[in-house]
């Protein structure tokens, strides 16, 4: 075997070694973390909750959309109701999802 090939030998152990070290770490202290995060997956807020936060929420968006439309605001009128009712749907169901 030459020296490349020891060295490459070498380094795999080495690189093994720290797989095997952190996964020790991480048996060893995994479960009391995992306790912790738990807690995160507790029931959320409603839907109804969710549909008040959303509202306002397209609300501010679609004011802002028509400050920044300028000049075509009545002619996009009925893009921004049909943009706003698709909105209000999604993000109602988004921050139920992730709240």
């Amino acid at each position: 075997m030459t020296n490349a090939g020891r060295s490459d030998v070498g380094i795999l152990a080495l690189l093994l070694g720290a797989a095997l070290a952190l996964l020790v770490i991480v048996l060893a202290f995994g479960g009391p973390v995992m306790s912790g995060v738990t807690t995160v997956f507790d029931e959320g807020i409603g839907l109804k909750t969710a549909a008040i936060w959303s509202f306002f929420i397209t609300i501010a968006l679609f004011v802002l959309f028509a400050l920044v439309a300028g000049e075509g605001l009545l002619g996009e009128l009925q893009y921004m109701l049909s943009a706003f009712f698709t909105f209000f749907a999604l993000i109602t169901l988004l921050i139920a999802w992730v709240f």
